[in-house]
């Protein structure tokens, strides 16, 4: 086995232990869990047989060999027994009421029709079993925000019925919440199951861990990544989500936990980090140490129950509100023991660094405006196992306030708002009562105070002109033969115009099936030696819509709730390996967008309303993929906190919240995970379209934080010049904000999606400066990516081997050609094998955007009673089954229409599922062009 080999077994039962470490047990009564050995186990919910594997949109359109569902995990354990008659009984009423998956992008339902469940059902079951699970299903995703009504955020009247039957029936009856993000808890009370587990979206090991926390195999040790209120409207992000043109972040840096723990303690049902276990722990604090930099402690982890299992210590702090005003509870830091036998005690260690807990001034109350600071006073340490429970361990006084970091006013607000404020800062109350209890005041948020124009103007790069070709080659920056800024003036401007434009969707320059490609994408850069880099969605494993297999991953809140780094490091190494065994060096995830509100339709893809834990979990996910040499590119930087109207929604956020929350896990991924490739947003953040924004992609990212790598765009994402509405084609302002490439166009050299790049050159608006510096970061990433190699010819023998041996039947898409289609085209089927089992793909190139339809000509020497199936896939959706009566040698002619396509790279797959057909010819046919 060679250094890149991938272990899929390895592979599965990281994904699996990561499922098991993510389920947050909520509640436990009557010991309903585990599953005892010989138990039967009645399983109730039709989404028993539609187990929800990931979220809806790029972030979850991983095409599997398989999905283990949560019926299915249990039907294979040895030592417990499924009620089958029960069983038989959702499966008949499923065909009847077959998974509705929606008319398209964006259009899957939240949830699906529930079984009305009969008394008599329920009562049987009770006889023949002694356990009952509940399984709830909900989804959302990308274009689909969840919605506060029932099906989505809430139970449907079918759902409570359903639990409170099977609680009255069974004294033993868990919820199951198979589910991507938090949904309304006020049933629990109502219908008074006996247990509550969330076990989340799990990927295509889903079923296998939620199973091994059921039988006892794995003890529950996750713990919430948000906290769950009592209404939806009890968030303080409510009341502005969800608005078509703007939304103001009034709450300020009061977002979850940070708002519940300071003003509205009574409003929550399950705080910040909790869960529970099938065991229990005790927590003793052996050390607490502190120096003028950093605060460390030694807490003490015994096991007192009689399963096995790990804890998770949670340290927060709770510092001195000063003139800026403070969160009752942040988070600090977090560890978690390995698993601990009962009797068994583990020590952790913690370390905290001063500069971490510091506040942004970003009005100058104390003085020093734009500056992290300490305030003076007391700063008190919280240990425990959630954010509610966790007991003083510890503080430190800090004599006078500290400057911790100068910066400068960046991505402030222009639009004046009031935000919250303890009034103890507002000048009610006291700072005693403000540590019981705190009320909110408001206060009007700071402005910017500075010219954005004449920032940018300063700092623009001077550039010599084109020196023209010196026969310089990127390998030759590569190997340390030649400088980067000698080869890049080579370049002229319709190259450096070229070069900032990637390609896609499933551009044929790279992996075929994957989101986009950038880099050399003309035949000019190519000559010049800059290889093409391939990117791929996506959070849950990757995406390639030509239909090849990869692995379908836990999603972004289950990961979270592990609160396990070195497990998600593991589990990303191996997904690291699986991108460079496709071929695809950048993985377009981790999504790693704040929770703001649960109502947010991709939080499944992100990991926690916290920025620190958020931070923790992309950076691991990083270190994991380095290891294989391929990478992430973090998203969506930032504020895309809302899906609705997600290309225009303007998110005002003050300078603080930004800094302290929406920007603060990026920062955490740039500084430990090392971070070299970000994807900017839709929307606008403080009125400027992120990928055109300067604050936010170079005087904060690169300047302040260091960061050394690419930002491409969203995919057709608008940019905007101040006060201008955003637009697509305004890639000068991309350029000079310094986000990188623009994603995605259908062919780079023409111009095709009409960009004014060069317009902006000749007057003016942008600099070649300006075009270098991207080519520069395009080219810097490049050189660190598995690609160049590739390029070069430089991949071992050995894994080109593994490579080829480990596709299988997906191998045929590695080297794929196309052929183009016009209005009415016959194909070249030379290659396709009509025998039983045989698959066949063929690329095409449509020279129209339209709708198209299929037909096929076939023959079957058999007589009129044989039936021979033909399958043909679009991408990876089945189009059509044609089955093919014997027609005694004559020809016959089946159509089709295929859909609309308005990108011009797409894959045909035919499957034979019985020998005897003859085709004689497939004809591509354009029905309806469209402009």
């Amino acid at each position: 086995m060679g250094k890149y080999y991938l272990d899929m077994e390895k592979y599965k039962q990281l994904a699996r232990q990561a499922v098991a470490e993510g389920c947050v047990l909520l509640k436990n009564e009557n010991s309903t869990l585990p599953v005892k050995k010989g138990e039967t186990v009645s399983v109730f919910g039709r989404i028993q047989l539609n187990y929800y594997k990931s979220g809806t949109g790029s972030g979850g359109l991983v095409n599997t060999r398989y999905v283990t569902g949560i019926l299915d995990a249990l039907r294979r354990e040895k030592e417990i027994r499924v009620n089958e008659e029960l069983a038989a009984v959702y499966a008949e009423w499923c065909e009847e009421h077959p998974f509705d998956k929606g008319k398209g992008w964006g259009q899957e339902p939240w949830s699906q029709e529930e079984m009305p469940l009969p008394d008599s059902v329920a009562e049987r079951a009770a006889q023949v079993s002694d356990v009952a699970l509940v399984i709830i299903g909900r989804t959302a995703g990308e274009d689909q925000d969840t919605k506060a009504e029932p099906g989505s955020y809430l139970l449907t009247e079918e759902e409570e019925a359903m639990i409170r039957t099977v609680s009255r029936h069974f004294a033993r009856t868990a919820v199951l919440l198979n589910v991507g993000n938090i949904i309304d808890m006020k049933w629990v009370e109502a219908c008074k199951p006996s247990a509550v587990l969330y076990v989340w979206q799990g990927g295509m090991e889903g079923g296998s861990g939620v199973a091994d926390v059921l039988t006892g195999r794995v003890s529950p040790c996750g713990r919430l990544s948000d906290t769950i209120a009592r209404s939806i409207e009890d968030y303080p992000s409510t009341s502005s989500f969800g608005d078509k043109y703007r939304n103001f972040y009034t709450e300020d840096i009061y977002v979850g936990y940070r708002y519940f723990e300071t003003a509205a303690k009574d409003k929550v049902l399950y705080p910040f980090g909790f869960g529970l276990s099938y065991t229990h722990f005790s927590m003793e604090t052996l050390e607490f140490a502190e120096d003028s930099d950093a605060v460390s402690l030694r807490i003490a982890v015994a096991n007192e129950g009689e399963f096995p299992g790990r804890q998770v210590v949670q340290v927060y702090v709770n510092p001195p509100q000063g003139v800026l005003g403070k969160p009752f509870r942040s988070l600090a830091a977090f560890a978690k023991t390995g698993v601990l036998m009962p009797g068994e005690k583990e020590e952790l260690c913690l370390s905290i660094w001063k500069k971490d807990l510091a506040s942004y001034d970003d009005g100058g109350a104390t003085g020093h405006k734009s500056c992290y600071v300490l305030e003076e006073g007391v700063y008190r340490f919280f240990a425990g196992e959630d954010v509610r429970s966790a007991a003083l361990c510890g503080s430190f006084i800090q004599k006078e306030l500290r400057v911790t970091q100068q910066l400068e006013e960046a991505l402030a607000p222009v639009t004046p708002f009031f935000r919250l404020k303890p009034e103890v800062v507002c000048g009610q109350g006291t700072a005693e009562e403000a540590d019981a209890s705190m009320k909110m005041e408001k206060e009007a948020v700071p402005l910017r105070t500075v010219s954005l124009a004449d920032r940018i103007r300063e700092n623009r790069p001077e550039a010599a002109p084109c020196s023209g070709d010196k026969g310089i080659a990127l390998g030759d920056v590569y190997d340390k033969k030649a400088e980067l800024d000698d080869f890049l003036s080579q370049l002229t401007d319709e190259d450096l115009a070229c070069i900032v434009r990637g390609e896609g969707m499933c551009s044929p320059k790279a992996t075929p099936g994957t989101a986009g490609s950038f880099g050399g994408v003309t035949d000019r850069l190519k000559d010049f030696g800059i290889p093409v880099g391939c990117c791929a969605d996506g959070p849950s494993g990757i995406r390639m819509d030509c239909g090849t297999h990869a692995f379908s991953l836990p999603n972004g809140t289950c990961l979270a709730c592990t609160f396990n780094e070195e497990l998600v490091e593991a589990l990303f190494e191996m997904e690291g390996l699986e991108l460079r065994r496709n071929r695809v060096d950048l993985l377009l995830g981790p999504g790693m967008n704040i929770h703001r509100n649960p109502l947010n339709g991709r939080n499944f893809e992100y990991f926690s309303e916290d920025p620190y834990l958020t931070g923790k979990m992309a950076a691991a996910q990083l270190k994991g993929m380095g290891k294989a040499g391929t990478s992430g590119t973090i998203k969506h930087f930032a504020g895309n906190n809302q899906e609705f109207s997600r290309n225009l929604a303007d998110s005002v956020i003050s300078e603080r919240a930004l800094r302290e929350i929406y920007l603060k896990g990026f920062e955490i991924a740039v500084k430990e995970g090392r971070a070299f490739s970000i994807m900017s947003t839709y929307g606008p953040v403080n009125g400027l379209w992120t990928a055109g924004s300067y604050d936010l992609l170079t005087t904060i990212l690169r300047k302040e934080w260091g960061f050394d790598g690419l930002v491409m765009t969203d995919w057709w994402a608008k940019m905007n010049d101040e006060g201008q509405d955003g637009d697509t084609r305004n890639t000068a302002a991309m350029v000079r904000g310094q986000n990188d490439v623009y994603m995605v166009v259908s062919d780079a050299a023409s111009n095709s999606a009409g960009d004014n790049t060069l317009e902006g050159l000749a007057d003016g608006r942008i600099t070649r400066g300006e075009l270098l510096r991207s080519a520069r970061n395009i080219c810097s990433v490049l050189m660190r990516l598995p690609v160049m190699d590739r390029f070069l010819n430089r991949i071992s023998e050995e894994e080109l081997k593994e490579q080829r041996e480990s596709a299988g039947e997906d191998a045929q898409f590695l080297d794929l050609k196309y052929q183009e289609v016009d209005r009415d085209t016959p194909l070249d089927i030379s290659g396709i094998s009509t025998e039983k089992g045989a698959s066949t793909v063929l690329g095409v190139k449509l020279l129209h955007q339209g709708i198209y339809a299929i037909q096929i000509k076939a023959r079957c020497d058999a007589g009129e009673l044989a039936q021979v199936p033909m399958s043909i896939f679009m991408n990876h959706g089945v189009v059509i089954t044609f089955t093919i009566n014997g027609t005694q040698g004559e020809w016959v002619v089946r159509s089709s229409d295929l859909g609309e396509f308005r990108f011009p790279h797409q894959y045909l797959k035919f499957y034979f599922g019985q020998s005897g057909l003859e085709l004689g010819e497939v004809r591509m046919i354009l029905k309806e062009e469209l402009q």
